[in-house]
């Protein structure tokens, strides 16, 4: 079968702004600065392989995860989702929903803790199936490897540059932080209503 490279496109980019480097260093922003580059990029490269291999089941599988394993309808796992995701975008506007800073650098489950939830949720789930549908496995499994390369690489190459400016300029990490914290919040509650109204409208089409 002939690989439509305006899906695949489509697939590799909204993996890749789910996967929002920018986004996931504000959730984690205490890792980024407890813990030295090469600790950090180990955490981070493990943190992605446990969440590509979750990742490549649903796009192989497809549906057939929700019908088969969890007995529910994927359209209900859109709806919910986006439902979750509203709330966050929520809880970050109101300035509720501060960074994670629970997370110990020093424990083994913490690379797992990075992969659920903030790799593996939701809309990547959900964006993973739809490529999956969209181009076949194996061109859905091409673009999540790439997307999740990119991913990955720019994390630890924003981790370099934060140590590198934390030292210098530290005034702008914190302005970073924040104006990085309001469009985190903007995404979120879009991305969430689009979710929402996707399952909804797919919901509706059912005969």
């Amino acid at each position: 079968m002939e690989l439509d490279w305006d899906q695949f496109t489509n697939s590799f980019l909204l993996l890749l702004v789910l996967l929002n480097p920018f986004i996931m260093s504000i959730y984690l922003l205490d890792l980024v600065k407890q813990v030295e580059l090469r600790v950090f990029t180990q955490l981070i490269v493990r943190a992605f392989l446990i969440s590509l291999v979750v990742f490549l089941l649903f796009a192989w599988l497809g549906e057939r995860v929700f019908d088969n394993v969890f007995q529910v309808r994927f359209l209900a796992f859109m709806i919910f989702g986006g439902i979750t995701f509203l709330i966050i975008g929520v809880r970050l506007i109101l300035g509720v929903g501060p960074p994670v800073s629970t997370m110990n650098p020093q424990s083994r489950e913490v690379a797992g803790a990075i992969a659920m939830p903030f790799i593996v949720g939701p809309g990547t789930i959900s964006a993973c199936v739809i490529a999956g549908s969209r181009v076949g496995a194996p061109g859905a499994s091409l673009a999540i490897v790439l997307a999740m390369v990119v991913a990955a690489g720019s994390m630890i190459l924003l981790k370099a540059i934060h140590d590198w400016v934390q030292t210098r300029h530290e005034q702008y990490v914190e302005r970073y932080v924040e104006i990085a914290g309001r469009l985190t919040a903007l995404f979120t509650g879009s991305f969430a209503v689009d979710m929402i109204l996707k399952g909804l409208e797919r919901w509706l089409q059912l005969p």
